[in-house]
């Protein structure tokens, strides 16, 4: 009788144990989560292109940075909002890359070589505004008259 009570002693404080860890299991996969998140840093700066073709190769060269998360750019605004891992990367390799592709951001001029190689459509002008607000000169201006 003694081994019986001591066998369902034992089964009973094992499978508390066994709670336990699995509980503790589930509160350190959400503290990396969270520091995963905590890692990220989104940023927009201004990048000079003309066209869907400038955008793809735009987004390709900040994706290909190692840590960057995503990144969009904005053909009519010409600016390009990124996500990257801060402990992985940086800004400024996030414009090198850009300039290496071609494009004039904010920061760094294109490469000149690689500018020549753009196709002909997106051989923007080096003195183009990089507009991130949006607007256009002739709203700006039509702003003023009021």
């Amino acid at each position: 009788m003694k081994n019986i009570i001591f066998s369902i002693a034992l089964i009973g404080a094992l499978g508390l144990m066994a709670c336990k860890n699995e509980v503790k299991k589930e509160v350190d996969n959400s503290s990396e989560a969270v520091s995963k998140e905590l890692a990220v840093t989104d940023l927009s700066f201004g990048v000079r292109g003309n066209c869907s073709m400038c955008k793809k190769t735009i987004e390709k060269a900040a994706n290909g940075v190692d840590g960057v998360v995503k990144a969009s750019w904005d053909v009519n605004k010409k600016k390009i909002d990124v996500s990257f891992d801060g402990s992985k990367t940086n800004e400024m390799a996030i414009h090198n890359a850009i300039a290496a592709s071609g494009y004039d951001t904010e920061k760094v001029d294109a490469d000149s070589k690689a500018y020549s190689d753009l196709p002909e459509c997106c051989q923007y002008d080096h003195a183009m505004a990089m507009n991130q607000s949006g607007e256009t000169q002739s709203d700006a201006h039509d702003h003023d008259a009021h």
